[in-house]
């Protein structure tokens, strides 16, 4: 267990992060150049986007754009605006071909369900979460957590391709699991010791033959190095019904005194994806959440989002 606060810029709060134009890494002239070259060998050879890989000369040419974006994931404030792809001068489809790209260039994309797909769309799809479904593809505000909490291995960053926007809400919330976990150690020790102790999350049908529904692992984990967390609160309280194991009171405290902190202004920050723009985030330590939105009724104009996992080079 982490047993001191942390100081440096992981554990940011919303009044000492740094300026919202600061989030932002631009793809330079030169990036984009050889970005096109490749959108321009795919049209000569075409192939499935997930065939294409990333050579040195790729590499090369977007080294000192994506530099920084690597910084502030791992060491900085753990999230980044890559900005942007030009929805006005690409179609979706290269778009979908450079984010994949770019992704790349910051790790190596895994599979993120039992299917095999690398690249998720987020879309409502007029489900319900109750109906056993992942938040990804309902309307319904998600709630703060990390993505794949309850798998085996769970992605170091998260990738987020806005190609189109709903009609109302949906916006993106961070917070920072340093801060969280800060908080707690200042105000409630007793209640963060129970949260490096297993639960049971639910696998929301995301298991093979034989496999059990849900997988136990705590919040918090340490590895004296960095913080790792696993949370998505409504995934916990329906992992211990389906394992027959009802929360204990010290559980059930230490998720509410959680609950209560993911409801606090200042430590969270808010804003609103533009199309083209490429939003990454640590998984390890930034908890995000998506509020609830109305969509558009015509469906080409529904709100539409791209998801990258990937795992980060050793």
């Amino acid at each position: 267990m982490l047993t001191g606060a942390v100081t440096d810029g992981r554990a940011w709060r919303a009044e000492t992060l740094d300026a919202p134009p600061s989030w932002s890494c631009p793809l330079s002239p030169r990036c984009l150049s050889a970005l096109d070259q490749i959108l321009t060998d795919l049209r000569d050879h075409p192939r499935p986007i997930p065939e294409i890989r990333v050579g040195g000369d790729l590499w090369d040419a977007c080294r000192e754009d994506l530099r920084p974006a690597l910084t502030a994931l791992e060491s900085r404030r753990g999230f980044v605006l890559i900005d942007r792809i030009p929805p006005e001068r690409y179609t979706p489809e290269e778009a979908r071909t450079i984010y994949w790209v770019i992704g790349q260039l910051l790790g190596h994309p895994f599979e993120q369900d039992v299917k095999g797909t690398l690249l998720y769309d987020v879309r409502d799809t007029g489900q319900r979460v109750t109906q056993g479904v992942r938040f990804s593809v309902t309307n319904a505000e998600s709630s703060f957590h990390t993505d794949n909490a309850f798998g085996r291995d769970i992605p170091d960053y998260v990738g987020l391709l806005c190609l189109a926007t709903s009609k109302a809400g949906g916006f993106s919330q961070l917070i920072s699991a340093y801060a969280l976990h800060n908080e707690l150690l200042r105000h409630a020790p007793g209640v963060l010791e129970t949260l490096y102790q297993p639960f049971h999350l639910d696998r929301r049908g995301e298991i093979k033959a034989g496999e059990s529904p849900t997988s136990q692992t705590p919040v918090f984990r340490w590895d004296g190095r960095g913080l790792t967390a696993r949370y998505l609160h409504y995934y916990i309280q329906v992992g211990h019904e389906k394992a027959g194991e009802p929360l204990t009171p010290a559980q059930a405290k230490a998720l509410d005194a959680l609950e209560n902190l993911l409801t606090r202004p200042d430590l969270r920050v808010e804003f609103a994806l533009q199309p083209g723009q490429m939003l990454f985030t640590n998984n390890r330590w930034i908890l995000h959440n998506r509020t609830a939105f109305e969509d558009h009724p015509e469906p080409e104009r529904r709100r539409h989002y791209i998801r990258l996992w990937l795992k980060r080079d050793p």
